[in-house]
């Protein structure tokens, strides 16, 4: 089953993406100044065999917002180091 972007709302605000699979469990965590752009790349554009398979066990997405950029950046800094997510950049 692949995870279908259309159905969900992604706003683009700067933030953190959460990627989770089917046991709800984090497998990557990502910023953007436009999270709308960012997260809608993984889907629509071709991806290279690491992406694709990373793409594959996505089940949900939760969103974060900040203020800005810069927030985001330690925001995301600071879950990775809390959850440490399966797949890394």
């Amino acid at each position: 089953m692949t995870f279908n972007i259309n159905k969900i709302r992604v706003p683009s605000n700067p933030g953190i993406y959460l990627m989770k699979d089917s046991d709800n469990q984090i497998i990557y965590i990502g910023k953007a100044k436009n999270l709308r752009k960012r997260v809608k790349s993984y889907f629509t554009k071709t991806q290279n065999y690491k992406t694709q398979k990373h793409v594959e066990n996505i089940r949900d997405i939760e969103f974060v917002l900040t203020d800005n950029e810069n927030e985001a950046f330690l925001l995301e800094s600071n879950m990775i180091k809390k959850y440490r997510p399966r797949f890394r950049s």
